[in-house]
């Protein structure tokens, strides 16, 4: 499901228009980010939890070459999903 799919049952559901629900999909996904980018993790009861997460430097090889490089130490996000929603894959 893509943006516009998402954005038309958030309005069908409830009775926003699909801009203004578009607008809210925008919203909760910036704050999302804003979070992350402070060092935040975000929770949303039942569906998961977005955090931040960090990856040493390490040693890796350039697949083309073969030569060895050091990939410098990363800042990424994870989600990991809550009950509700690992429950809901489990019914199917």
């Amino acid at each position: 499901m893509r943006k516009p799919e998402l954005a038309a049952a958030i309005a069908k559901r409830t009775g926003l228009t699909r801009e203004k629900a578009s607008e809210v999909i925008t919203a909760v996904t910036d704050q999302i980010s804003a979070a992350a980018a402070r060092g935040e993790d975000t929770t949303l009861i039942g569906f998961g939890t977005f955090s931040v997460r960090t990856r040493e430097e390490r040693d890796g090889r350039n697949p083309q070459t073969g030569a060895s490089i050091r990939i410098p130490a990363s800042k990424t996000v994870g989600f990991k999903a809550g009950k509700a929603l690992k429950d809901t894959f489990r019914q199917v």
